[in-house]
C-alpha cells in the first residue's frame, strides 16, 4: 500500500469510526454470536492477493462488529468502564502511522521524552509528589508483576544476581485479600512466590478493605514459622465491589516491617484525578509502587497503565540489561525505559496520552468523572427506596452492587433468580451488566463510567432491572 492509498484508505475507515460511534447506541451491547462463529465465517485460507478496501470493510461490518461485546455502548455497565476517547484514538493511529521502535534512548528520542513528560502529568493531576518517576506498561497485569518482582529482589539483596529464590532459605511471603485483582495471585506466582506463600489477610465485612490488625498479626505468624514477609497489596477500587484498603494504616505497617507496599488503584486511580477524591488512598505516599489505568474509566484507548516507583534506581538495577547493540554515547544521560518493565521493545503509547489530555483537556475528563459518580448515587439511591432491591456493599465510586430479594427466595434459589433476571437483560442486548459472588451470593456490579452514558441512560437501566426482575421471579414461581 502506498502513502496515496493510504490516504484514501484511511479517509474510509475514519468516516467508518465516526459512523460506528454515532450509532452504536442502536447496537445490542453484547456480542451476538454463538461460539466459533466468527472464525466460520472468516476464510481458512490466507489471502494470496490484495483484497478490495471495500471487501475488508464488508466484513468488518457484518463478521467484526456482531462479535463485538459494545463496550462504547452508553448501556454498558459490566466489569469496568473501558473508554476509548476519540481524541486518544487519533494518538494512537499517530503511534501506528509514525512506526517508531522503542528499544532505546536513541531509537526514538521523541517516545522517550514525550511519555516523560505526560508520567509527570498524571503524577500533579492526581495529587502525587515529585517523589515518583513514571513509565507506562501494558496493563495493570503487568505493572503489578513489576511491582512484585521489585519487592522479590528488595527482599532478598538481589538474589537474581545470584542463585535466585532457588538460592532462599527462608520462603518470601505477600499480603493481600480475596477482593484484591485476580493479577495479584497470577502475578506472585509468575514472580515465583508460590501460591501457598500469598496469604489473603482478613477483611473489614462491612466495606471488604484490609484489616491492618489481621495483617500485623499475619505478618508475626510468618516471623515466628521462620517466613521471610516481602510485600503487601493495597487495593485502591477494587473490581468486585471497589473496596478501598486503608493504605496510611498498610503502610505504616509496611515501613515498620520494611516491606514493600504497591498500590493498585487499576480502575480508582482516575478517581485521583478528582481532588476531593484523593482521601481514598491517603498515606500512598508511603508506598513504593502505585500503578493505574487511564484505559479505564478516564478513557484513554487501550493499553495505557501508569507504573510509577520511588526508587528508579532499583527498578532499574533489578530489569536492566545492556547489550553492546544497545549501548551509545547518551547512556548515563537518558531514560532507558527498556530498563523500567518487562519488554525490551515498546510501543510509542504515550502518544496516546498526548493527545487525549490536549485536545479534551483535563477539566472535560474531571467534568465527566463528577458527572458518573453523581449517577452512581442517584442509581444507588433509587435502588435502596424500592421494595426488595438492595444495595449490598458502599458505593465507593461509581460501581454499584445490587441484589434482588422477592420475598420467599433466598438460599440457591435466590442466586438463581439472580443470575435469572441479569442474563435476560444481558442476552436481550439492552443493556451488560456483569454478575458477582459477594459472601458467597451472587449479585449484580453495575459499573457506571462509560463516556456516553447519561443520567436518561441510567433511569432506562433501572426500568428495565425492575422489569426484568419481576418477571424473572414471576416464573420462578410458576415452576
Amino acid at each position: 500500500m502506498t502513502p496515496e492509498e493510504f490516504r484514501v484508505a484511511g479517509h474510509a475507515l475514519i468516516d467508518w469510526i465516526s459512523d460506528y460511534r454515532q450509532r452504536i447506541d442502536q447496537l445490542p451491547v453484547r456480542a451476538q454470536v454463538a461460539p466459533g462463529e466468527v472464525r466460520q465465517a472468516l476464510s481458512v485460507i490466507p489471502p494470496s492477493r490484495p483484497d478490495s478496501l471495500e471487501a475488508v470493510m464488508a466484513d468488518l461490518e457484518s463478521i467484526v462488529v456482531p462479535g463485538i461485546t459494545q463496550v462504547q455502548h452508553p448501556m454498558h455497565y459490566g466489569w469496568f468502564p473501558s473508554n476509548a476517547s476519540l481524541a486518544s484514538v487519533l494518538g494512537d493511529i499517530a503511534s501506528s502511522g509514525l512506526g517508531t521502535l522503542g528499544i532505546s534512548w536513541e531509537s526514538c528520542p521523541a517516545l522517550t521524552e514525550v511519555e516523560e513528560v505526560v508520567c509527570d502529568w498524571l503524577r500533579q493531576l492526581t495529587g502525587l509528589s515529585e517523589q515518583w518517576e513514571g513509565t507506562i506498561h501494558d496493563t495493570a497485569s503487568t505493572a503489578c508483576l513489576t511491582g512484585l518482582i521489585l519487592a522479590r529482589e528488595k527482599a532478598t539483596q538481589y538474589s537474581e544476581t545470584k542463585g535466585g529464590l532457588q538460592s532462599e532459605e527462608k520462603p518470601l511471603v505477600i499480603y493481600t485479600t480475596e477482593e484484591a485483582h485476580s493479577s495479584i495471585t497470577k502475578a506472585a506466582l509468575l514472580a515465583g512466590y508460590g501460591k501457598d506463600n500469598l496469604r489473603m489477610v482478613a477483611m473489614n465485612p462491612l466495606d471488604r478493605s484490609m484489616n491492618p490488625e489481621a495483617l500485623a498479626e499475619e505478618i508475626a505468624i510468618d516471623r515466628r514459622a521462620g517466613n521471610r514477609p516481602a510485600a503487601v497489596i493495597a487495593s485502591v477500587g477494587s473490581t468486585g465491589v471497589t473496596a478501598v484498603d486503608p493504605v496510611e494504616a498498610l503502610a505504616r505497617i509496611a515501613d515498620k516491617e520494611n516491606l514493600w507496599l504497591h498500590v493498585d488503584a487499576a480502575m480508582a486511580g482516575s478517581a485521583m484525578l478528582l481532588p476531593e477524591c484523593r482521601g481514598l488512598w491517603q498515606g500512598v505516599e508511603m508506598a513504593d509502587s502505585i500503578s493505574w489505568n487511564p484505559h479505564k474509566w478516564m478513557g484513554t484507548i487501550l493499553d495505557c497503565s501508569l507504573f510509577y516507583v520511588k526508587d528508579p534506581q532499583h527498578l532499574i538495577r533489578v530489569m536492566s540489561t545492556n547489550p553492546s547493540y544497545l549501548r551509545s554515547t547518551v547512556d548515563g544521560e537518558v531514560t532507558q525505559y527498556r530498563d523500567w518493565g518487562i519488554p525490551l521493545g515498546r510501543r510509542f503509547r504515550a502518544l496516546k496520552l498526548w493527545f487525549h489530555l490536549r485536545l479534551d483537556g483535563i477539566d472535560a475528563i474531571r467534568e465527566r468523572l463528577r458527572r458518573d459518580l453523581e449517577n452512581a448515587k442517584w442509581f444507588a439511591t433509587k435502588v435502596e427506596s424500592a421494595d426488595h432491591w438492595n444495595v449490598v456493599s458502599p458505593v465507593n465510586l461509581q460501581t454499584v452492587c445490587i441484589r434482588h430479594t422477592p420475598p420467599g427466595l433466598e438460599g440457591d434459589a435466590l442466586d438463581q433468580h439472580t443470575l435469572n433476571w441479569v442474563n435476560r437483560i444481558n442476552q436481550s442486548g439492552e443493556a451488560f451488566m456483569s454478575p458477582s459472588i459477594l459472601d458467597g451470593r451472587w449479585m449484580v456490579r453495575v459499573s457506571i463510567g462509560v463516556e456516553s452514558t447519561e443520567r436518561a441512560h441510567i433511569e432506562r437501566l433501572w426500568r428495565i432491572l425492575q422489569s426484568s426482575a419481576e418477571a424473572a421471579a414471576d416464573e420462578q414461581k410458576a415452576i
